[in-house]
């Protein structure tokens, strides 16, 4: 993959660019042990994947009736570790209410009363470990796309051949008309983003590759803006030429998901008293300038760290950096870069003895073999607990012991920059887990009760590293992993 900064070309970004840009955006990034595969609707291990996805997608939604597939548009698989299944279809309202439980669930005969969306799923299925795990789930309402009159040069929707056209712009399955995106300003824009965050790339093919993932993600922030609910702004970050695909295998890590992989925690003890109406751990001195994982799956490690460090202050009065990379070197249960779970950090900084400094065992972003020295330990933990699942009673908690470590669906998170954010459901699935943060406070701005939290990304991403989200409705699986280390 080059995302890379290396081997830099002159590029000539002109309008020419454009007819080029245009290729399969959705095929996977990553190399794998077998081609996709084309499915037939017949296929037993396609419809055991659509009944588990059929099953988090209602389990994760606010609607009143069950939906389910009422077609499959199209279906692959992958073998990854695996089989990895692609799959697109409608689901459909059908006239069972989730509460009634019923076996038997029939469509409604009104096409009015289907509420028909088109989905998009990927699972990936281990069977010998009988296991499933859902990598994406997006859906958008269907609408059959009408031709526009345009002047402008416009995008055919994902998974289309490139079309210039004077005359006609198709649309994609949304409610609104696509907004042309006039090509100077669009070209402008990533001209701006490439001097801002030091953008070269390997050859003019994969330049132009990269403008048209910019043009994507453009419109999917654009679509995040206008429906949060919150006070966010989304739009240009640091990551805007990475593909989901890319961003989530370089940043995030998906065995947070796996519920089947947790460990279990001795439940933290109730906190004395309810929860200030605010808190901020930053003010106390309890929290280490905002660090940066780079490409590696190890924000598990920063998250857990994060906690250390705070309750290593709240013990001894000392804020001390702690060291990343002893956990992605020397935790043998987690998987480095890879993922990892902060149960089986804070089983492994036990088992170890404790932790270095930050100084002592520098972050590198990639495993080594590990270097660890007991002799210089800085800080030592106990045993770990994990919290209520009541954002309350989590807020409480927090202002009584300290920063928290937490993880959460970071979908919105690519194309934040700043401000309270508070995605749609649908965009913040909180059965899909994939990035570990740490909770530092809370508060309320412009009347937007919200959770500041410390990410991993560098001060250069979001509100100078930090990334704040609506406090109160379990928003993107917040409440579902939180857990402390505890110092005696």
């Amino acid at each position: 993959m080059d995302v890379g900064f290396r081997h830099p070309v002159l590029l000539c970004l002109t309008l020419a660019v454009l007819g080029s840009v245009l290729a399969d955006l959705d095929g996977p990034l990553m190399g794998a042990p077998g081609s996709p595969v084309r499915l037939s609707e017949n296929d037993p291990g396609l419809k055991k994947a659509l009944r588990f996805a059929e099953e988090r997608y209602n389990e994760g939604s606010n609607a009143m009736h069950v939906r389910r597939v009422s077609k499959i548009l199209s279906a692959s698989k992958q073998l990854v570790k695996g089989i990895r299944y692609s799959i697109m279809v409608e689901l459909s309202n059908t006239q069972c209410k989730k509460a009634a439980r019923l076996r038997t669930c029939d469509f409604y005969p009104e096409e009015h009363n289907l509420k028909t969306e088109v989905c998009v799923f990927e699972v990936w299925d281990i069977p010998w470990e009988s296991k499933s795990t859902l990598l994406k789930q997006k859906c958008q309402p269907a609408v059959d796309p009408k031709p526009v009159e345009t002047n402008k040069v416009e995008f055919l929707p994902l998974s289309t051949k490139p079309v210039k056209t004077k005359k006609v712009e198709f649309l994609p399955l949304s409610t609104k008309p696509v907004e042309s995106v006039d090509s100077v300003e669009l070209l402008g824009q990533f001209k701006e983003f490439m001097v801002r965050y030091n953008r070269t790339y390997s050859s003019q093919e994969e330049a132009d590759r990269r403008l048209r993932v910019f043009h994507e993600n453009l419109k999917t922030a654009e679509k995040l803006q206008s429906l949060d609910q919150g006070t966010a702004e989304y739009g240009v970050t640091k990551f805007s030429d990475l593909t989901e695909e890319e961003f989530r295998t370089l940043y995030l890590n998906p065995l947070l998901s796996q519920q089947n992989l947790q460990q279990s925690m001795k439940p933290a003890a109730m906190p004395r008293g309810p929860a200030p109406p605010s808190w901020d751990w930053r003010e106390h001195g309890a929290v280490s300038p905002v660090k940066n994982q780079g490409m590696c799956g190890s924000c598990w490690a920063f998250s857990v760290t994060g906690n250390i460090e705070g309750q290593w202050f709240a013990k001894t009065g000392k804020l001390v950096s702690l060291s990343e990379q002893e956990l992605v070197d020397c935790d043998t249960v987690d998987q480095a870069c890879g993922g990892g779970l902060p149960s089986n950090a804070y089983e492994a900084i036990e088992k170890l003895g404790g932790l270095e400094t930050e100084t002592d065992y520098s972050y590198t972003g990639k495993k080594q073999s590990c270097d660890f020295t007991t002799d210089k330990v800085i800080a030592y933990i106990n045993s770990s607990v994990e919290l209520s699942k009541d954002e309350n009673e989590i807020a409480a908690w927090l202002a009584e012991n300290g920063p928290v470590s937490v993880a959460l669906n970071a979908f919105a998170m690519q194309f934040y920059r700043k401000g309270v954010s508070h995605p749609l459901k649908i965009f913040c699935n909180p059965w899909m887990i994939d990035h570990a943060v740490l909770l530092v406070g809370y508060g309320e701005r412009q009347g937007k009760p919200f959770w500041a939290i410390k990410n991993s990304w560098g001060e250069d991403y979001g509100e100078q590293g930090y990334y704040y989200l609506y406090r109160g409705s379990r928003l993107c699986g917040i409440n579902k992993m939180c857990s402390s280390a505890i110092v005696n």
